[in-house]
């Protein structure tokens, strides 16, 4: 009689498992064809925006409490300052949230993210303007 109850249980627990195993594979799947059809789009998830969450530039500004880039300029140090204040005040030590410390640095990141990429376009926009100038070293 217990023999019968501990395979039941076994087959069970299998079939709960298989599923659960089935249905992260399809939900893994999916998210990959999502983020493999948005590359090349405008606002498109590429790997380097992964690293922010999902969060937008609005929300990562909201979050920080600062104004959003302005033609790819953004003041860095003013970001950098609240951001180390907030963290600090949600340290999970001193009775803060890591959630909501986690959400300060994934803001920091987008900004960081945005402005470095529009430093990037910039660069290359000025160097296409004036033209590839390569650098020749000369030995004396």
């Amino acid at each position: 009689m217990a023999h019968r109850f501990i395979t039941q249980a076994a087959i069970v627990g299998a079939r709960v498992f298989g599923r659960a195993v089935a249905e992260a594979y399809r939900q893994a799947s999916a998210s990959s064809k999502y983020a493999q059809s948005s590359i090349g789009q405008p606002g498109g998830s590429t790997s380097k925006n992964l690293i922010s969450a999902g969060l937008t530039l609005d929300e990562a500004c909201k979050i920080l409490n600062v104004k959003p880039p302005q033609g790819g300029q953004a003041n860095m140090e003013e970001v950098t300052e609240r951001f180390k204040r907030l963290f600090d005040v949600n340290d999970p030590a001193k009775g803060g949230s890591f959630y909501l410390q986690s959400k300060i640095l994934r803001a920091r990141e987008r900004i960081e993210l945005e402005a470095r990429e529009a430093q990037e376009a910039a660069e290359a926009e000025a160097e296409a303007k004036e033209g590839w100038k390569p650098k020749i070293w000369k030995d004396r």
